[in-house]
């Protein structure tokens, strides 16, 4: 008897169908195949799939069977599998009746039968809901990721018995009850609170403009000015992502298997800091089968580079395109994937290698290294950076001071949260999520600006050696700053304030 079970594959970040179909033959000897592009997670399935029916108190048939995961030019990788192959043998070999439903199965197989987490679960359920399936089954410990999207049948399957016994007896998998409404809790790791780092006003000023609008920061200055403390403590200032965000960056954990342990959903949002030996493909993405890179890791969350310019130069160049266009487009022999990279770039760099140079301390680089140091982060990176920020030395009485009136991240963020309450408001209907993301179209036709501030950028432009990009980047920090001011138009102290934070690169 030929069996057919729908299953599912992740290509990038999208789930395609996949039929799994498998064929018994009664007059040949004993065989189990499986074709369709298989790699070695998949061909290993064989022996999960055997043990698991047979630890399952099922019968594995000993004929000749050939499972065929069509369509079969598609590449078939990892263990997800082994579900619909245990369940199309079930039917195949009669020991079970087909479902008289629509179903989409996914799921990895212990030895005993136990279905195990599964990466892509959130990938296979929007496929699910596209398809307008009956039903998804899915491993119980993924149910809750499953469940943020609304409108399909979820049933959490903890074991192959329970599902054989839900088709073939009145023992009923109970199915996942879905939230009605979209429940946020939006509770950051602290490491470190703004009120605890002593000074840099306005480098704070700076990180809370990058917060509110979705910017790019660049933070320069000697070692020990806090650079690196006050990128840490961004993560606390950070809005809550939108249900729309949270369902973006949760595909890319699940496919990648980085979701925390004993969390489903991911309610903050990121923040990498990948060390500057990282590798080009380890930065932006790539391998054999293409997965995402840290950039699509900090998809609409924080890319923390410290000591950028001990990056590679090749590497910090990669970053280019994604930093232009929020996506990044990855390109091998047999596959081409696109993985989305929306992220705030925030870059700490020391003015030489020994960190001196510029300070009240003597410095001992040459300048022949100095400036081999400085050209790593070349001009076009610069460019594509809204804020540029110096951070000098603190003063001894700053840090001798007795606890002072610095503002808490808490306080810090509410006025964050609701310059990006505005945005989402003014861009409701639009591609966007925040003023960084708007292309020069969009600027010209959302964030009109009135003949004196017109005038104040001519000026600025002729002055400081701005480029178009960068002109159109200053309006776009001077909407965040008024965003942050509850205000409706651009003045020309939000323009002044933001052509500030283009001096470094001037």
């Amino acid at each position: 008897m030929l069996a057919q079970v729908l299953s599912a594959a992740v290509v990038g970040l999208d789930a395609v169908s996949i039929t799994v179909e498998v064929d018994i033959f009664k007059k040949s000897l004993p065989s189990f195949s499986i074709v369709g592009l298989p790699d070695k997670a998949v061909e290993e399935s064989k022996e999960r799939v055997r043990s698991a029916l047979k630890n399952s108190g099922a019968e594995f048939p000993t004929k000749k069977i050939i499972v065929n995961l069509a369509p079969a030019d598609l590449p078939k990788i990892g263990p997800a599998y082994d579900l619909p192959i245990a369940l199309g043998i079930l039917i195949a070999s009669e020991q079970l009746l087909p479902p008289a439903q629509t179903a989409l199965f996914i799921g990895e197989l212990s030895l005993d039968g136990t279905v195990r987490h599964t990466n892509g679960v959130l990938s296979a359920a929007l496929l699910a809901q596209k398809l307008n399936t009956d039903a998804l089954y899915v491993p119980y410990d993924d149910a809750s990721e499953a469940g943020l999207v609304s409108d399909i049948r979820i049933y959490p399957v903890k074991s192959l018995i329970t599902l054989n016994r839900h088709f073939s007896t009145s023992e009923k998998i109970d199915l996942f009850k879905q939230s009605p409404t979209w429940k946020h809790e939006h509770d950051p790791e602290v490491e470190i609170d703004m009120a605890d780092i002593s000074g840099q006003e306005h480098v704070k000023r700076a990180v809370e403009i990058t917060a509110a609008g979705g910017h790019n920061i660049y933070m320069y200055g000697p070692p020990g000015s806090g650079k690196t403390m006050i990128a840490r403590a961004l993560p606390a200032i950070l809005p809550q992502l939108t249900r729309e965000e949270s369902i973006e960056v949760t595909k890319i954990y699940s496919v990648t298997g980085n979701l925390p342990p004993g969390l489903s959903v991911m309610t903050n949002r990121p923040f990498r800091s990948p060390h500057h030996t990282t590798s080009r493909i380890g930065l932006i993405g790539g391998g054999t089968v293409p997965m995402p890179g840290e950039i699509s890791l900090a998809h609409r969350g924080v890319l923390f580079l410290d000591e950028f310019p001990e990056f590679p130069r090749h590497v910090l160049e990669a970053l280019r395109q994604p930093l232009e266009d929020g996506i990044v487009t990855i390109s091998r022999a047999k596959r081409t994937v696109t993985y989305p990279s929306k992220f705030m770039l925030v870059a700490a760099a020391n003015p030489c290698p020994c960190g001196n140079y510029g300070t009240d301390k003597d410095c001992s680089c040459l300048p022949g290294s100095i400036i081999r140091y400085q050209k790593k982060i070349s001009g076009p990176i610069l460019d594509r950076i809204d804020l540029h920020v110096a951070v000098p030395a603190v003063k001894v009485d700053k840090l001798t001071a007795t606890a002072a009136s610095s503002e808490t991240s808490d306080s810090i963020r509410v006025r964050v949260q609701n310059a990006r309450n505005l945005q989402l408001a003014r861009y409701r209907k639009l591609p966007f999520r925040a003023n960084a993301e708007l292309t020069t179209k969009a600027v010209k036709s959302l964030l009109p600006i009135s003949e004196q501030v017109r005038l104040i950028l001519i000026q600025a432009v002729s002055k400081m050696g701005l480029s178009a990009r960068a002109y159109y980047r200053v309006i776009k920090v001077a909407r965040t700053i008024a965003n942050l001011e509850n205000q409706d138009q651009i003045e020309p102290q939000h323009i002044a304030e933001a052509l500030q934070y283009r001096q470094l690169s001037g």
